[in-house]
């Protein structure tokens, strides 16, 4: 066994690495899967402050996610749907299209904490509905680091050969 890899961890001991964007994205994100040494699960240990999300409305098309609230209440954006979420509740987050793209906002006045499981697909490709951002992204079999990873707009179109040499455009 690596000396990285550990046989379990501890939530309240794992390393969490913070960010925020903007006036909404804001969480502290502890990687669960890395530190256990798997590379076919994903999971993270996640704290949202009040007021805000993780990451903007999407939906994964190689990536089945779940999420295990802990602690807090907030609105689970789901499709077309919102849903009024709570410590205790487990939510899905299938492959698809914009029907089961997704966004967990902490509406409460405490820190909204929960456990993100998933696939981790070596492919994938995830759709931004809102905004009509695509990214896609791959990395090399077992590898945590992504060796790929392009944001575009979906509507940001070339033709299949553009820019090859000898093509009529």
């Amino acid at each position: 066994m690596s000396n990285d890899v550990k046989a379990f961890v501890r939530l309240d001991e794992l390393e969490m690495e913070s960010f925020n964007e903007g006036t909404i994205y804001e969480s502290s994100d502890g990687g669960i899967a890395d530190a256990l040494g798997l590379t076919k699960i994903g999971a993270a240990y996640t704290i949202v402050p009040p007021g805000k999300t993780a990451c903007p409305f999407h939906v994964h098309h190689a990536e089945d996610e779940m999420f295990i609230l802990l602690k807090g209440s907030g609105e689970y954006r789901f499709g077309a749907e919102r849903h009024q979420v709570k410590a205790g509740d487990v939510l899905g987050a299938p492959v698809g299209g914009p029907e089961f793209a997704h966004q967990l906002f902490n509406t409460g006045d405490e820190p909204l904490v929960y456990i993100g499981i998933s696939n981790k697909a070596d492919t994938d490709v995830v759709q931004y509905p809102d905004t009509g951002k695509i990214m896609s992204m791959s990395r090399r079999q077992g590898h945590q680091q992504f060796g790929h990873r392009h944001m575009t707009f979906e509507d940001a179109k070339v033709g299949y050969f553009a820019g090859d040499p000898n093509v009529k455009e």
